[in-house]
């Protein structure tokens, strides 16, 4: 049976730190962050010193973080360095019917963390790095009595990565980079639906984990003191999830699979820096979100069920500036604009997609042994209205306002 579930190094003889990345990767839970989104559930705000300048970092790159914007830049960095952040995030998604009935989601803080290890080899071309970071993240909970809880109520995706990379300084302008993705990944989904005229709302609920492999890569060229050029890429992977399903309370669990496809994506950057104090950076990142028509639950206790999404591929546009203030010590503005995915007709609760305005601002310091830096975001729309929705519970209009904070500190050997 097949139904159709309607919009449900410094010193030669010191090892490089690489190592003590991995048991700080293993002691940090990474979850996923209540995202109000845009741009699928794509999850670019890895770094304070990026999201302050708008995430318009792929032609800079010049801290370890680089592994995730643009792993190219990691030979700007010497010896050994070790940076670990920590992203906070609050959303503020806000639903009104065509008739005036609302919903609001859970806007609790989530953290996720992030870890960088870079190691440029003495007296070679070569640098090595090693990331973990959560590229990818949704978890939205809009309780058991929203309007539309038999769309969705509360969906959950957590997607890790461990990314090690190797980075070669061709000539003094111009670095090459590439490295692995290993990727882990969990999802869940809750829907109501009624089963009976007596006893008429129950759940349906699905859990499962995955993995695969990917890679990134990308090239930093800087032909000029006051102008560099860096592009970034980002592999597509498919995660296949396994894991149980039911509906409750009229059916057992049964073991069901899930396949997620996570879209390829492009960023190029330019970054002018008329003097040594200020840096200008201008990015377009783009998002083939076009592979992701569905996602279908196989083998549920009624068959096959699909969650349609038809996304659309997407662009992003950051701008950003930082502004060296003396003794080590920035400042950093940025902007992004960020088009959404998701056509109305296949529009979802559980993924709120839409035109987003995100502004940034943050400092820090760089220093001999350490660096450190803050960086705050805000993402607004002042109201998506969908309408001519498959399902037509989802038609009405959807605001968001959300709230992040990035923390991070680099200690370099």
């Amino acid at each position: 049976m097949r139904t159709k579930f309607i919009q449900a190094a410094k010193s030669p003889h010191r090892k490089c730190a690489l190592h003590s990345l991995v048991l700080l990767g293993l002691a940090a839970s990474a979850t996923a962050p209540d995202k109000s989104s845009a741009n699928g559930f794509l999850l670019p705000n890895q770094d304070p010193e990026a999201i302050a300048r708008g995430d318009a970092f792929a032609a800079t790159a010049d801290n370890p973080s680089a592994i995730y914007y643009n792993p190219a830049g990691i030979t700007q960095l010497s010896g050994e360095n070790i940076r670990v952040g920590l992203y906070m995030i609050s959303p503020g998604v806000k639903y009104t019917s065509p008739d005036g009935a609302t919903a609001k989601a859970n806007s609790d803080f989530q953290p996720v963390p992030q870890v960088y290890a870079t190691c440029s080899l003495p007296n070679t071309p070569i640098s090595l790095g090693l990331g973990i970071y959560v590229p990818y993240g949704l978890s939205i909970n809009w309780g058991d009595n929203a309007p539309f809880n038999t769309i969705a109520q509360s969906g959950n995706l957590t997607y890790v990565t461990i990314n090690p990379v190797v980075a070669w300084r061709v000539c003094q302008t111009l670095s090459v980079a590439i490295g692995p993705t290993i990727n882990y990944s969990q999802a869940s989904f809750k829907q109501a639906f009624f089963y009976s005229p007596l006893a008429p709302l129950g759940q349906f609920s699905v859990k499962g984990d995955g993995t695969d492999l990917g890679f990134n890569a990308g090239i930093l060229w800087q032909p000029h003191p006051m102008v560099s050029f860096g592009i970034n890429y980002r592999s597509p992977t498919s995660i296949v999830y396994s894991g149980n399903s039911e509906f409750s309370p009229v059916a057992p669990s049964t073991s069901t699979t899930a396949t997620i496809k996570f879209p390829q994506y492009v960023v190029g950057g330019v970054s002018f820096r008329p003097t040594t104090n200020w840096n200008v950076e201008v990015d377009v990142n783009w998002t083939d979100w076009d592979t992701e028509k569905q996602i279908v639950f196989n083998n549920t206790s009624v068959g096959d069920l699909a969650l349609p999404l038809d996304f659309k591929s997407s662009f992003t546009y950051d701008f950003g500036v930082t502004r060296q203030l003396g003794k080590g010590y920035f400042a950093s503005v940025g902007y992004i604009y960020s088009q959404n995915s998701s056509p109305d007709q296949n529009f979802t609760p559980l993924i709120p997609d839409a035109n987003l305005q995100l502004g940034g601002i943050g400092f820090g310091h760089h220093g001999q042994r350490w660096d450190w830096a803050v960086g705050y975001q805000f993402a607004f729309n002042a109201g998506r209205t969908v309408s001519g929705n498959a399902n037509p519970l989802a038609d009405g209009t959807y605001r968001i306002f959300n709230n992040a904070f990035n923390v991070a500190t680099t200690y370099k050997f």
